[in-house]
């Protein structure tokens, strides 16, 4: 076994997490080694926005301009097109995403492989030693932090102050850990799939709606590229399966509540389309003796509400700024961190039932109740609470609005 150089941070896992934790641990000048099993970024049906609360979280990081150049889109509107408006009214009420939190230009659109190869790279040009293509890695915790892992038919032992585990929903680290994962059935299904030759959608217009039984999401991208999802009722598992998927899927965006949705089916699918189950999941704690997750690693909202890479970028901040505030890394060093996440996650997770209950309760009631929705949360603060959360964050809208009673409230309309 080959020993390496003693580390202050190892952080397993190099997606939006742990390349963002390494590019700002290592900025800070401590010695960081990121591993990555992942030799290569593959495509898969990944969150690819940040919202705007998210794109703070990359300033404070100032990761902003690596993402920029690996082909970010900032998007400034939100176009609501739904069975329940016209699209005139749709677009005559459109949110203003530049307009939610100060110094932010909206949400942030960009392909996931791209955010990770970029991040890697900046962990990389802050000093961070970068190993991608890892095999099995075994953690170990407490007084004594270390981390052993397999590469190129080698392995290597290293000694460290922290482990961070940035490994994704089956964190190796986690399960080494022993912290426990809970983890709610399925709300829906939901799947995605990148298209190109979408240039008649406008670049600056991020949609999302319901028509039917399908609760749909248009994320566009520079250069008529744009990454489409659909969600379902559970009950039509293997909707969208079988050699003629790609297709069915495009025709589906055949939307009345949509513009033009000729377009869609004249657009190329330009990489796999896969559904998964939506849910919601949490970690008993986020942090051990020597040791720490953040990311997917430590628990995930339901994607129906689409934070996954803000989360991401939050956790990373969190802990760097965990890190700094306490020099000797000791016991409590992640309560702050703690106690926030648990907060910021329940309060997402109230936010995705709502979307849950509003946009996939494919029922007369359901459209009703999303009608009267629609009414009232522009004018009322506590009732938007939830919804704008979403675009905003858990911490920049009313605390009420997560109270049992609002909630109630909305889930009565209609």
């Amino acid at each position: 076994m080959a020993k390496a150089e003693r580390m202050d941070v190892v952080i397993v896992g190099g997606g939006i997490a742990g390349s963002a934790l390494a590019a700002a641990l290592a900025g800070d000048g401590l010695d960081v080694l990121l591993l990555e099993r992942q030799a290569v970024y593959r495509d898969k049906v990944r969150g690819e926005v940040i919202n705007c609360w998210g794109v703070a979280e990359l300033l404070e990081l100032g990761l902003e301009e690596c993402i920029l150049k690996a082909g970010g889109t900032y998007v400034d509107r939100f176009i609501g097109f739904d069975e329940i408006v016209t699209p005139e009214t749709a677009r005559a009420n459109a949110l203003h995403l530049d307009r939610l939190l100060p110094g932010i230009r909206g949400v942030l659109d960009v392909g996931h492989p791209q955010a990770c190869e970029a991040l890697s790279q900046a962990a990389r040009q802050a000093g961070a030693t970068v190993v991608k293509g890892v095999g099995d890695v075994i953690v170990g915790a407490g007084a004594h932090p270390s981390v052993r892992y397999e590469y190129n038919d080698q392995e290597y032992e290293v000694e460290c102050r922290l482990v961070a585990g940035a490994d994704g929903r089956m964190s190796t680290v986690r399960r080494q850990l022993g912290l426990g994962l809970t983890q709610t059935p399925p709300n829906s299904l939901g799947g995605g799939m990148l298209v190109e030759d979408l240039h008649a959608w406008p670049v600056n217009v991020t949609s999302v709606g319901t028509e039917g039984d399908v609760l749909y999401f248009v994320f566009p991208r520079e250069g008529g590229r744009a990454r489409l999802y659909l969600l379902h009722d559970v009950a039509q598992k293997g909707r969208f399966s079988g050699p003629e998927r790609h297709t069915e899927f495009l025709r589906a965006f055949r939307l009345d509540c949509l513009p033009d949705n000729e377009m869609f089916a004249a657009c190329t699918p330009s990489a796999v389309c896969a559904f998964y189950p939506m849910n919601d999941a949490w970690a008993d704690a986020p942090s051990a003796p020597g040791a720490v997750l953040l990311g997917d690693a430590a628990g995930w909202t339901d994607p129906v509400i689409g934070q996954g890479l803000s989360i991401a970028l939050r956790d990373a901040r969190m802990v760097r700024d965990a890190l700094r505030a306490s020099p000797s890394w000791g016991p409590g060093t992640f309560e702050p961190y703690t106690r926030e996440r648990e907060v910021r996650m329940h309060r997402l997770r109230i936010s995705a039932s709502v979307r849950t209950m509003m946009n996939l309760t494919f029922t007369p009631r359901g459209v009703a109740r999303r009608r009267a929705y629609a009414e009232v949360w522009p004018t009322d603060p506590l009732l938007a609470g939830s919804r704008l959360a979403t675009f905003k964050g858990p911490f920049h809208v009313p605390a009420e609005s997560f109270e049992p009673e609002v909630i109630e409230r909305l889930f009565a309309l209609g």
